[in-house]
């Protein structure tokens, strides 16, 4: 079992995901993509904030009130190395595996297949750009990824939508 409690643990470090939602929520999104794992995997902190700033800066052009971004899964798993000295005469100095716990590097999210990673909700005319910058998110993990496009309301209501557009 991996190491969770930051209470066991001190001189973990803090999650560099800086916000978990961005964009304006509400009801009046037409579908929603989902950033969907395909395999088991950990991703770091570091990975997650790098494919949600990375989906951010695809989604800025539209503006901040058409489109809700999340992130859904959460750093739990404290990351730990045994860091060996790697220079001439270092093996005086390091005890190699023996008492070989390690000290706390970073944290990791432990993602199952068929996890959702990131969720967007958007309108209709912006799906396009939507899927872009999902795919742009999905390079930033260690992981293959798909994009799950659901819609939020039935055909007759997008038909509706499209109709009022015109």
């Amino acid at each position: 079992m991996p190491l969770t409690s930051k209470v066991y643990s001190p001189g973990a470090p803090n999650s560099k995901i800086a916000r978990f939602s961005t964009g304006q929520a509400g009801p009046d999104y037409d579908y929603l993509l989902q950033l969907v794992s395909t395999e088991k995997v950990q991703i770091r902190h570091n990975a997650l904030e790098a494919a949600r700033v990375a989906a951010n800066k695809k989604l800025t052009p539209i503006g901040e009130t058409a489109y809700f971004l999340q992130v859904k899964v959460y750093p739990h798993v404290i990351l730990r190395e045994n860091k060996m000295i790697a220079t001439a005469g270092a093996d005086r100095l390091q005890e190699g595996m023996r008492k070989a716990y390690g000290k706390p590097i970073g944290l990791a999210a432990r993602v199952m297949p068929g996890s959702v990673v990131l969720e967007l909700h958007i309108k209709r005319d912006n799906l396009s750009v939507a899927k872009d910058a999902m795919r742009s998110a999905s390079t930033k993990l260690p992981m293959p990824t798909e994009v799950k496009v659901v819609p939020l309301k039935t055909p007759e209501e997008l038909a509706v939508a499209v109709t009022a557009s015109q």
